[in-house]
């Protein structure tokens, strides 16, 4: 079995590489003085309480993003002090079994359906009627369904490095190509502890594009009891079969053509699933982890999507 170099760097990572999120910018260092301030959140809602970073004018557009595997609501960092400058009122969450208070056991909990009602009872509890949806790795996973299922409240849909479930597990089912990028999931569908051991126990990653730091800083919150196990549970909850639902609302999506994770086929069969006005944005020589390794990128074509949807 191989694993892909973003996902076997992760299997690297260190408990002695641990840092605060202060060090990350976030409420009060330096950085957060010369750009939008990031503020930590605490959301609601019936499954617990989702702990989330913040940022720009409470009466600004609304814009939720989500975040991927093995990152937290600090991947979007960049956009969001972008987007926050812009005039946006931008949250990121910790996800479903990332934020300590929703970590429920057992693996049936980690079905994307679980996902995707937490993403509208975190709009509810924010307050937002519509809002524009952002998600990366899992993060988009749960964006297109969010998106093809909420057409009313969802206003648009960026997502980046997944394709649409459809055109994804198609993929899997008949590109050789996918299933041996996806082989790396079979190590992580393993039962635990045994791709828990491995990682934990593991040296400091080398994600590219992404600072040394926000890795430790990722490591430091996996490390926690339960966190890498429910993290896991995605993948073995999922096999992503079931969503065959079209996306009618606007919808950007952004791949990359060094993603070892995702073949072309899924990346250019999504067309098929998209209705409404859809763009395909294909970065060169960018890897998985987009929104971190092409930053500037992905919050220029991020802002430039939501200017050009209306209502």
């Amino acid at each position: 079995m191989s694993i892909p170099p973003s996902r076997r760097d992760f299997i690297k990572l260190s408990a002695t590489a641990a840092v605060g999120v202060a060090s990350l910018g976030i409420a009060g260092t330096a950085s957060a003085a010369e750009s939008p301030r990031l503020t930590p959140l605490r959301i609601p809602t019936p499954a617990g309480t989702f702990d989330a970073v913040a940022a720009g004018p409470r009466h600004g557009r609304k814009v939720l993003l989500l975040h991927g595997f093995p990152e937290f609501g600090i991947e979007w960092e960049h956009q969001l002090r972008a987007l926050a400058a812009a005039g946006y009122r931008v949250v990121a969450p910790d996800q479903r079994g990332y934020s300590p208070d929703v970590r429920p056991a057992g693996i049936g909990n980690y079905q994307l359906d679980h996902a995707v009602e937490d993403v509208h009872a975190m709009a509810d509890a924010l307050g937002w009627r519509r809002f524009d949806l952002v998600g990366h790795d899992w993060g988009a996973a749960v964006a297109w369904i969010a998106a093809a299922e909420h057409a009313r409240r969802v206003r648009s849909l960026t997502a980046v490095s997944v394709p649409h479930l459809g055109a994804f597990a198609e993929a899997l089912r008949t590109d050789p190509a996918q299933r041996k990028a996806s082989e790396y999931m079979d190590f992580f569908r393993q039962p635990a502890p045994i791709p828990e051991d491995s990682i934990l126990a593991s040296g400091p990653p080398k994600l590219p594009g992404v600072p040394l730091e926000k890795c430790a800083e990722y490591f430091r919150r996996l490390s926690e009891p339960g966190a890498l196990t429910a993290a896991l549970n995605w993948y073995r909850a999922n096999d992503f079969e079931g969503y065959e639902r079209p996306v009618t609302v606007p919808t950007l999506f952004i791949a990359s053509t060094k993603d070892t994770m995702v073949a072309p086929s899924g990346i250019h069969a999504t067309k098929n699933w998209v209705t409404g006005p859809y763009r395909l944005e294909v970065l060169e020589g960018i890897g998985h982890n987009i929104p971190e390794e092409a930053a500037e990128a992905t919050t220029s074509l991020l802002l430039a999507h939501l200017d050009s949807v209306c209502g």
